[in-house]
């Protein structure tokens, strides 16, 4: 894989960071969609495949990318398929810095550092090239506005930024309610994309322990009856709030 192209894990993140602050938007649900983006890129590299709820690794070679290359080894270790909200909800430790780190160093971001409450030391990132996000917003727009179903990589970027909360903080307001809608919608538009995405809500919505089940079988055999399962299943069109993370993940104020 060459790096004349941005990864969708890049991408992600660059809609996140807020141009004002320097920070990331829905930080926490940023940790699941980064990992969820690492699959979708590895998907479109041709490494692994969609095989029900679950990945396979259909190709071990490395693909040049040394994160997406870590991710990859990790999955052909497995052995066997993994479900996908298995793999996006487990420890992710430093995958945010890690990537804001890679950023910085092509230079399309800089770190500003700083003080929390005059103690805390804190780093922001602000984006270095403007032009690059603008590009990777447009794009996102143009699939909203045109009803035009997008490239593959744009309607993947759209499912997970839907999936992590990224809508509130891309179209605010009253105002931005029907595109938060189209969005949302977007997520049909590449099964990999859709997944996963549905996986980082399913995540979220700590569901990860029972498998997703199709329409045509829900309500079948010893499961939840469909009422009960109407009541509790994750509505795919609400992002709500992730869980709280242990203190271990608040060691180190970056990019928040």
């Amino acid at each position: 894989m060459g790096r004349s192209r941005r990864t969708i894990p890049e991408e992600l993140l660059l809609l996140a960071l807020d141009p004002a602050t320097g920070t990331t938007a829905q930080p926490q649900s940023l940790d699941l969609g980064l990992a969820g983006a690492q699959l979708v890129e590895l998907a479109l590299a041709g490494r692994i495949a969609p095989d029900g709820d679950r990945i396979a690794v259909v190709m071990p070679r490395p693909t040049g990318d040394p994160t997406l290359d870590s991710a990859l080894e990790l999955l052909r270790r497995r052995g066997s398929p993994v479900r996908a909200v298995h793999w996006i909800g487990g420890p992710r430790l430093g995958l945010r810095q890690t990537y804001l780190s890679h950023l910085e160093r092509c230079g399309m971001v800089h770190a500003v550092a700083g003080q929390m409450c005059g103690v805390l030391p804190t780093t922001r990132y602000q984006a270095t090239d403007t032009a690059i996000s603008r590009e990777i917003r447009s794009r996102l727009d143009s699939a909203i506005r045109t009803g035009v179903p997008p490239d593959p990589r744009t309607a993947a970027l759209a499912a997970l930024a839907h999936a992590v909360g990224l809508g509130k903080h891309l179209y605010p307001g009253n105002e931005g309610r029907s595109s938060r809608s189209r969005l949302r919608d977007l997520i049909r538009h590449d099964p990999m994309g859709g997944l996963v995405a549905h996986a980082v809500m399913d995540v979220q919505n700590g569901v990860a322990a029972q498998p997703r089940r199709s329409p045509a079988t829900a309500g079948q055999g010893g499961g939840r009856q469909p009422a009960q399962a109407a009541r509790t299943a994750p509505d795919p069109g609400r992002v709500p709030m992730q869980p709280r993370r242990g203190a271990g993940a608040m060691a180190r104020a970056v990019a928040h």
